[in-house]
């Protein structure tokens, strides 16, 4: 079962926001992962029969630049956890000018114990904006 859900008009993520995905081209009928049109945050649920925990393979990647009117500087994102990055995650570029794009991925295996829920999002852990385009993110259960 894999699920995917994108954005791909640019948007300005503030410090500490997450990502918006606006479609979901692929969804989950199974009530594993849930998502609502137009928001940042995925819950994924840990319902097995016999196994402790729920595995997911959560895979993102988008286009990042720093947005006109900011400084230049280094720009990240990350996959966050139930609020928390998760720093293995973490991709930095540092572009020289504004509205330079660099492409960013990465993924995370995430173990959700049984009957419980976390929440995923990819958020912004720069110290300034950042313009996001072409936003996906793959979701796939693998145990």
């Amino acid at each position: 079962m894999a699920v995917e859900y994108t954005a791909n008009a640019i948007q300005t993520v503030a410090v500490g926001q997450n990502v918006l995905f606006t479609d979901e081209p692929i969804c989950c009928n199974k009530g594993f992962v849930v998502h609502r049109d137009g928001s940042g945050i995925i819950t994924l649920r840990g319902i097995t029969n016999n196994q402790c925990f729920a595995r997911y393979r959560v895979s993102f990647g988008a286009n990042i630049a720093v947005p006109t009117g900011s400084a230049v500087g280094a720009i990240s994102l990350a996959i966050a956890i139930n609020g928390e990055p998760v720093q293995t995650t973490n991709m930095i570029v540092t572009p020289a000018a504004v509205d330079e794009y660099f492409n960013v991925s990465t993924d995370v295996f995430i173990n959700v114990p049984k009957g419980c829920c976390y929440t995923i999002a990819v958020e912004n852990t720069s110290t300034i904006p950042v313009n996001v385009q072409n936003a996906n993110i793959i979701i796939d259960r693998v145990a």
